[in-house]
């Protein structure tokens, strides 16, 4: 394993893994990066290869070497590089670039979410959605970027686990769904009662999550089978678009006596 010791913020490697902090970064090099301890230790248990590893020289015990392949380059660096190359204001001592994956999502149950722009909602989704085991979630072009950082930080290592797919054009990719024979099922303000639907639901699904203020897409919206709204009696206008989806992903699972 190659080690070095780096202390400017001017190495180009620094330079490489700072700029992934933007999207312009991130779309020009492939890679993205993950932070902190557990977040880079899930990524190696999964089989992930860092491109770069960064750590502060306390923190070198905390990766077992077993974990790490025998061609990784580890950089030690000072606490300030540390802090240039992380999104967080309070690094953990450990950071790592990875190289983004190609994955083809596939599957019977399953999310979409069409234009979500908030990172915490789409990372708090990919986690539920890998918490409930489903086979896969697609992401529109409009939605925010999955390898962003701070999505990377709310998919709590799922990231790692779960299958996704930016698609160029959601509505292509759910009418390739209906020809497979998957029920396209979406959240409206006119659509059924959720939980009294809930027993009759099918076994095979694409649930979509709408965008945080205009909801699902005209042409998505119309592509729909089946449209169901949960219930709000309180005062507020809508439930956060991660809440919804963790609510509707579960009960749709879980709930009338259903099983995984």
């Amino acid at each position: 394993m190659h080690q070095e010791y780096l202390s400017s913020t001017k190495n180009p490697n620094i330079l490489l893994a700072r700029s992934l902090k933007q999207k312009k970064g991130r779309d020009e090099s492939g890679c993205f990066l993950v932070e902190g301890k557990k977040a880079v230790g899930d990524a190696l248990e999964a089989g992930f290869v860092p491109e770069m590893l960064f750590a502060l020289e306390d923190q070198l015990s905390s990766l077992p070497p077993a974990s790490l392949p025998q061609d990784a380059r580890l950089y030690v660096v000072p606490e300030h590089v540390l802090a240039a190359v992380c999104d967080t204001m309070t690094p953990q001592g450990i950071c790592c670039v990875m190289r983004k994956q190609d994955t083809h999502v596939k599957g019977r149950r399953l999310v979409a979410l069409d234009g979500v722009q908030d990172p915490g909602n789409v990372g708090t989704i990919l986690r539920t959605s890998d918490a409930a085991a489903l086979d896969g979630v697609l992401l529109s072009s409009a939605c925010a970027d999955p390898y962003a950082p701070k999505v990377v930080r709310a998919t709590m290592g799922s990231i790692f686990h779960i299958p996704f797919q930016m698609v160029p054009s959601l509505p292509e990719a759910l009418r390739a769904l209906k020809e497979e024979g998957i029920t396209l099922i979406s959240t409206q303000l006119d659509g059924k009662p959720f939980f009294e639907a809930v027993p009759s639901l099918p076994e095979s699904f694409c649930l979509v999550i709408g965008n945080e203020g205009q909801g699902v897409t005209e042409e998505v919206r119309a592509m729909c089978d089946i449209a169901l709204k949960l219930p709000m009696p309180g005062r507020a206008e809508s439930l956060n678009a991660s809440v919804a989806a963790g609510i509707l992903i579960y009960e749709m699972l879980f709930g009338c006596g259903r099983s995984s």
